[in-house]
């Protein structure tokens, strides 16, 4: 059994973090063993390797926060049903190990047969497209919406339920060679940002209001997408990849009453009754399930090669998801 570990935090991610033996005892009363199946690097998760995220774990760590993993010993008193299932890893576990030891109750047991990699990535960023999509304008079929980093995966879930609720969505990239792995992913108005990102917004659209902008980036790309927005329209904040605080006009504040709130899911976690959390994973996995869900995987590695996986999910030009197969 190992892990991948890290004991203190620093500016380059895959410096810090090193693989590590572990022995873990068998599963107490109610617990069971599970063997990891996949498990993403997400940005949060390199960002807490770099100290950058707004939620630090105390140290030393294991890394990641979801996975899928199979049942492969009971302890006493779990349903003998249980033993073979997949089932997610429960969020924050430390996910970057071969096998993790769970509470047997509240698991998420999945369908046999998926596609493993893809529920992988089932507990982070596709609650997080779906909650920013429902939660903030209540938005109707055929409205407009827009987003930047709309080549990260959450963009590209983002791009899929959107579709599948009848919204039309403008994605908008940083640059030119990410516009292609959009459009296959589904995005019919792709654009690169930057000058006159408004006026160009408006001729592809037909001049529509947008009613909803998500931004990802930070910096003057905040205020490019605001500029796209319709006069009380809503502009919501989930990240910063620009390494930059939001900047947004005051005019925009103050002649066209935009509004810019901010979204972070471990906020919705520790709110969320248990029957709206099973409303969205059960949305969520039943279009995962039936392959109407999909987010791009550009990379897997197996847990030996943690630093080279961290490095590649760090890099700025991908098109798709980094995976750990830490039993591969």
């Amino acid at each position: 059994m190992k892990k991948a570990e890290y004991s203190e935090r620093g500016p380059v991610p895959q410096d810090v973090i090193d693989i590590v033996d572990m022995t873990l005892p068998p599963p107490s009363a109610g617990q069971v063993l599970i063997e990891v199946l996949a498990a993403p690097i997400n940005p949060s998760d390199v960002l807490t390797l770099t100290g950058q995220y707004g939620l630090l774990p105390p140290l030393p760590a294991v890394g990641g926060n979801e996975g899928v993993g199979r049942v492969v010993e009971l302890g006493a008193d779990v349903d003998a049903n249980l033993s073979g299932r997949t089932v997610l890893l429960p969020v924050g576990v430390g996910t970057w190990r071969t096998h993790v030891i769970a509470d047997a109750k509240g698991l998420v047991v999945l369908p046999d047969g998926l596609d493993v990699q893809q529920l992988a990535m089932l507990s982070i960023n596709p609650p997080t497209a779906s909650l920013m999509l429902s939660d903030f304008v209540a938005l109707q079929p055929g409205d407009w919406v827009i987003q930047n980093a709309a080549n990260s995966a959450v963009g590209s879930y983002l791009i899929g339920l959107a579709k599948l609720r009848g919204l039309n969505c403008v994605n908008v990239v940083r640059r030119e060679s990410a516009v292609e792995a959009v459009r296959a992913a589904g995005g019919d108005i792709v654009l690169v940002d930057g000058d006159k990102l408004a006026k160009r917004v408006a001729e592809a659209t037909g001049s529509a209001e947008i009613k909803l902008g998500i931004d990802a980036v930070g910096g003057a790309a905040t205020d490019n997408l605001a500029r796209c927005l319709a006069a009380g329209a809503t502009l919501v904040n989930y990240g910063a990849m620009s390494g930059e605080p939001c900047q947004i006009s005051p005019a925009s504040f103050v002649f066209r009453d935009i509004t810019l709130r901010g979204f972070w899911l471990s906020q919705w976690f520790r709110t969320a009754t248990p029957q709206r959390r099973a409303e969205i994973f059960g949305e969520i996995g039943k279009f995962i399930a039936t392959g109407k869900l999909r987010a791009s995987v550009q990379a897997t590695f197996p847990l030996r090669e943690i630093k080279q996986a961290v490095a590649a999910a760090a890099a700025g030009e991908r098109d798709g998801k980094v995976l750990l197969l830490p039993n591969a």
